[in-house]
């Protein structure tokens, strides 16, 4: 998938009124830190788009990028170590959970784990959580670039174990820095398209 057009259609806060879209959606949740929005600015081929911060829990809303007017990008509220009140944390957890429940285009959902470390509580939630809602989360490890080569399938491992994740989920091992996984990520896009389309002339 080449992404030729991109905009920030749509940002949505916890008493917004989520868009009823006739384009196939992709959803990424993650925690506050787990580089986010550098992967989506990484997937778009843009700079600072999708805001990145220093400051955990940047993204306090559901962001919609279309991308080239075929297929939107919805960035999910960062959860975790952001430093705001449990009732914020608690807004944040219904947005998603309202978004995940009521949106009829949403694809694909890609959970983003920082593959330096074992997922925590809250990641282990968020993957039981979606695919309570009925999805196959598929699991960006980010941050590879801070490992040696000789060490990434044994965090991978540890990626996959301590979310309780089956040997078919899939685990794509992502830098934004070197873009490694960038095209696999895209192919997913581009597999979405082709079952929209498909759907569309059934």
């Amino acid at each position: 998938m080449k992404i030729k057009n991109v905009e920030l259609e749509l940002v949505c806060g916890p008493t917004s009124k989520l868009p009823l879209n006739s384009l196939p959606e992709l959803a990424f949740a993650g925690k506050s830190n787990v580089g986010k929005s550098s992967l989506i600015n990484c997937l778009m081929n843009r700079k600072s788009l999708a805001r990145t911060s220093s400051q955990p829990g940047k993204t306090q809303t559901i962001n919609f990028y279309n991308i080239n007017k075929e297929i939107y990008f919805v960035d999910l509220p960062g959860y975790g170590f952001a430093k705001v009140s449990e009732a914020e944390k608690k807004h944040w957890g219904e947005m998603i959970e309202n978004y995940l429940n009521s949106s009829k285009m949403l694809s694909v959902v890609f959970l983003l784990i920082d593959i330096r470390h074992k997922p925590s509580a809250n990641d282990k939630q968020m993957f039981e959580w979606i695919e309570y809602m009925g999805f196959d989360p598929v699991i960006i490890a980010t941050k590879v670039d801070k490992l040696k080569r000789s060490q990434v399938d044994k965090h991978i491992k540890q990626v996959r174990e301590g979310l309780g994740a089956s040997s078919e989920t899939i685990i794509v091992p992502f830098s934004s820095k070197t873009k490694a996984g960038r095209d696999i990520i895209l192919d997913f896009c581009d597999q979405v398209l082709e079952n929209n389309k498909r759907n569309i002339n059934e």
